[in-house]
C-alpha cells in the first residue's frame, strides 16, 4: 500500500479481524512504513504502530451522513433499538451519585461523575502501563 493511502476497518493483531475505523465515515491514514511496522494516523487524531501484515480495507466507510439524518419522532429511535437516555439528576441517590435533592439539584459533587462513580469528564482513564502504550506514538486530542 503506498503512503497516504486512505484506509479503514483496521486489525490491531492479526488475524483477529478489523477493530479501527470502523464508524460511519471513518477513514485513517498510512503515513509511514518502518521494518515491519506501519505508522497510522487514526480518525481520533492518534498516531500509533501496527503490523504490516495486518489487513484492511482501501478507502473510506459509507454512510457519511448518518448523523445528519432526522429521525423524526421517539418511536423512530425505538425501532433502531435504542433505549432512553435518563440524566443522572433526574434518578435516585440509589441509582446514581448525581441524583436525588430537591427540585433541580445541582450535581452535588466536585466533579461530575458515572453512574459507577468515577470521573466523567476529561480525566484519562487509560492505563499507562498497558502492553500497546509503547505502539502509541501521539496520544488522541481530548
Amino acid at each position: 500500500m503506498p503512503l497516504g493511502t486512505a484506509i479503514h476497518n483496521i486489525e490491531i493483531t492479526l488475524g483477529k479481524g478489523g477493530q479501527l475505523a470502523r464508524a460511519a465515515g471513518a477513514v485513517a491514514k498510512l503515513i509511514a512504513k518502518e521494518g515491519k511496522s506501519a505508522t497510522l494516523k487514526l480518525p481520533s487524531g492518534e498516531v500509533r504502530l501496527i503490523s504490516q501484515n495486518c489487513s484492511a480495507t482501501v478507502g473510506q466507510v459509507g454512510n457519511l451522513g448518518v448523523t445528519h439524518k432526522s429521525l423524526g419522532r421517539a418511536g423512530s429511535k425505538c425501532w433502531l433499538g435504542k433505549r432512553p437516555r435518563v440524566r443522572g439528576a433526574a434518578m435516585n441517590p440509589v441509582d446514581h451519585p448525581h441524583g436525588g435533592g430537591a427540585g433541580k439539584a445541582p450535581i452535588g459533587r466536585k466533579k461530575p461523575a458515572t453512574p459507577w462513580g468515577y470521573p466523567a469528564l476529561g480525566r484519562r482513564s487509560r492505563k499507562g502501563k498497558k502492553y500497546s502504550a509503547n505502539l502509541i506514538l501521539r496520544r488522541r486530542r481530548k
